[in-house]
């Protein structure tokens, strides 16, 4: 499953080609993958075509492209790097992207054969050196594309990360959190919140309730690095060790970006169908039996251990990261 840092290579590729860019027609290939959208594919299309994408969004692993109308006869100018002027409307509604366990959204000229996992397909109107085409393409078909609202944002912010952050938020997401990579994330909100729950420290950070974006590989490498175990009751966390934790999330997913993301997947692209490599770089997740580093780095010699945990699996070192007397499980 794309976690965040996967979702934010995939937004920051797609904004540099397909800001600015009008839909011109649209190819349904597999109608499953519009399962979301109640209308079908024939509302889907017609609503999509000759609509102007503004700009492409980000919370958590939510991901979602503001459209605008585009006057009948009359193709708006291709200009990725132009704000919308302080006058026009605000966009109504947006075209939603879930990728699911393996959904891509993959540039491709119109040269290049179909993907055998082909769903969707969205022709761009044309824009020099660049890719024609926006294609869906999910092997598992867990994903999918949709139409969603628009609504403002409960606290007034930018609905998410984005080229112009508005107040504004696709409906399905306004019930996910701020993520740590957030401008707008207020560590305040979060910690009282964090303290007020009764449950162990992993099973809130994936509670995109409270922080969206922290998926199961980057909730252990922040751990990790943070050096608290994932039972550690969240009532009795010290605001120093929330702190830090927060930190620690914020760099591991940093340097995911940086890498492209994670890869365990091999199904997992980015937008211009290259795979992350920052699974060479994990000091947690995926490493039973291994030596921990860090404790390596300082003479000592302890093995990572996995343990169940929410039908998935946790990683912890049990000299840096050592079990708590009154954990949560």
């Amino acid at each position: 499953m794309p976690e965040l840092p996967e979702v934010e290579v995939v937004r920051r590729g797609l904004v540099s080609w397909v800001r600015g860019r009008t839909i011109t027609s649209v190819d349904v290939v597999d109608p499953r993958s519009l399962r979301r959208h109640a209308l079908g594919p024939e509302d889907f299309a017609g609503n999509l075509e000759g609509a102007r994408v503004l700009d492409v969004v980000r919370r958590g692993k939510f991901l979602w492209m503001p459209l605008a109308d585009t006057p009948a006869g009359a193709e708006a100018p291709f200009a990725p790097s132009v704000a919308a002027p302080a006058s026009a409307a605000a966009p109504a509604v947006a075209l939603m992207a879930h990728l699911g366990m393996s959904g891509q959204l993959l540039m491709q000229d119109s040269s290049v054969p179909d993907e055998k996992h082909l769903k969707v397909r969205l022709r761009l109107s044309l824009a020099a050196g660049m890719p024609e085409q926006l294609r869906f393409v999910d092997q598992r078909i867990f994903g999918g594309l949709f139409l969603t609202s628009l609504i403002p944002t409960a606290d007034g912010g930018p609905g998410g990360l984005a080229e112009t952050p508005l107040p504004l938020i696709a409906e399905e997401a306004s019930h996910i959190a701020r993520d740590p990579l957030d401008p707008y994330f207020s560590f305040d909100d979060f910690y009282r919140r964090l303290r007020a729950r009764k449950t162990g420290l992993k099973r809130a950070l994936l509670d995109q309730g409270l922080v969206s974006g922290i998926g199961n590989i980057y909730a252990d490498e922040a751990l990790w690095k943070a050096r608290l175990h994932y039972a550690r009751p969240t009532d009795t966390l010290r605001r120093a060790d929330a702190l830090r934790l927060l930190d620690a999330a914020r760099e591991v997913m940093a340097d995911a970006l940086a890498a492209g993301g994670t890869s365990f997947d091999s199904l997992y692209v980015n937008v211009n169908g290259a795979s992350g490599y920052f699974d060479r770089s994990l000091n947690a997740y995926g490493r039973e039996g291994l030596e921990c580093t860090r404790c390596a780095a300082a003479g000592l010699v302890s093995l990572l251990k996995r343990e169940q945990f929410m039908n998935r699996s946790s990683y912890t070192c049990p000299v840096c990261q050592p079990r708590p007397r009154n954990g949560r499980w």
